[in-house]
């Protein structure tokens, strides 16, 4: 008997927990990978450029699970986090480490669209915000719990313990996946949706809808960014901030990021998704347009930020419940393209903050942003103009 929905909501929960530290624990520690890999630190940063790069490569695992199946790719994900870490924690050397951080990425490129996808089929429209925002506290998660705990780790086990562990917990995940997750042929679409491999990506860009959505994440990611990568050297020029503080100030966007994954949960079925979220991408450009007026102090810089994340993460995380029915045939695929598009955003925004940063500062960077999110509230004005689902 497959169990409750919830229950699998919970384990999924659980499952994207370890995907995203794997993906995410390689920006705090890269000084602790550089060294103990004896590598410069540029050498690390090129592998989480390279993780990012693997969000196109993603375009095409959406069409991949929309004819195979949920589930395949879901395990496949995981297969691929548990393949890797246990490849890093077993040759310790940068090539190794760097094809295995590559493989566990991907795992969660594949990963994300399979389980947005599954939850589109089997949650009504009506309650999809609240079970998307719920789920989608492992990203946040991952900053309050996953990281803090490798950091646990690495301190008392070494570096190579955090690699097997994240490796042995994504190969007991893999098995447990097939017990949870109904099997693939049970999920039924809609008659007459079906669609072959590339047909379904070209309507990507042919469906009104679809094609204002991955405006806007493009847009949007590029905007976050590029202030994400500056704000540490803004904190330490402007406040002379210790490396204890930045910390604290990643654990407050974690924070910020948790509370706009509960907005959604609680909030945006009962507001309407597509009113929750141009009212939650109106504050987050009135949040960075403010930004250099409110950021006078170090605790009224970490208001604003705080803010900022608070309002961007209710955006991006209400954008994936209505995303997942723009293409009700093809739901993987239309979350895949989503998280391409912004993949290619976030490299846009990380290549070009410092520059801008050079160039006027924090207020450059902040009204560069609220100009760059104007841009992707309007391709989402333009997109959904006469949707109806």
């Amino acid at each position: 008997m497959k169990p409750p929905l919830a229950k699998q909501l919970l384990a999924v929960f659980f499952f994207k927990l370890l995907l995203n530290t794997g993906r995410r624990f390689v920006y705090p520690f890269a000084p602790a990978l550089s060294r103990g890999l004896e590598v410069p630190l540029a050498a690390v940063t090129t592998i989480i450029a390279a993780g990012q790069f693997s969000s196109l490569l993603g375009l095409f695992s959406g069409p991949a699970a929309d004819r195979i199946g949920n589930r395949f790719m879901m395990r496949s994900g995981l297969a691929l986090l548990a393949v890797g870490m246990l490849l890093c924690g077993i040759v310790p050397q940068y090539w190794f480490v760097f094809t295995g951080l590559i493989l566990a990425s991907f795992g969660k490129t594949l990963f994300d669209p399979a389980i947005q996808s599954f939850i589109g089929s089997y949650v009504p429209f009506e309650r999809r915000g609240r079970a998307i925002g719920a789920v989608e506290t492992a990203w946040a998660g991952s900053t309050l719990i996953g990281i803090p705990a490798l950091g646990l780790i690495i301190d008392h086990l070494g570096l190579r313990a955090s690699f097997f562990v994240l490796g042995l917990l994504g190969g007991v995940s893999w098995l447990l996946i097939a017990k949870i997750i109904p099997e693939d042929n049970s999920e039924k679409k809609p008659d007459g949706q079906r669609t072959g491999f590339f047909s379904s990506i070209l309507k990507l860009f042919q469906i009104r809808a679809a094609a204002g959505m991955l405006a806007f994440g493009f847009w949007i990611s590029i905007a976050n960014d590029c202030l994400f990568v500056v704000y540490g050297i803004w904190f330490e020029q402007q406040f002379m901030v210790s490396l204890v503080m930045l910390g604290f100030s990643t654990v407050a966007i974690g924070g910020a990021e948790l509370l706009g994954e509960s907005i959604t949960a609680i909030f945006s079925d009962r507001l309407g998704l597509k009113r929750t979220l141009v009212v939650s991408l109106s504050l987050v450009i009135v949040a960075y347009f403010l930004l250099p007026f409110i950021g006078v102090s170090l605790s009224s810089a970490m208001v604003g930020m705080f803010l900022v994340f608070l309002f961007f993460e209710t955006t991006i995380v209400t954008s994936f419940s209505l995303s997942t029915e723009l293409m009700p045939g093809a739901r993987a695929t239309m979350m895949a393209g989503f998280y391409a598009t912004s993949g290619v955003g976030r490299m846009l925004g990380v290549l070009i903050g410092s520059y801008v940063w050079e160039l006027g500062g924090i207020k450059a960077v902040s009204w560069g942003a609220a100009g760059l999110s104007t841009l992707g509230l309007v391709s989402l004005l333009w997109g959904l103009k006469g949707w109806k689902r």
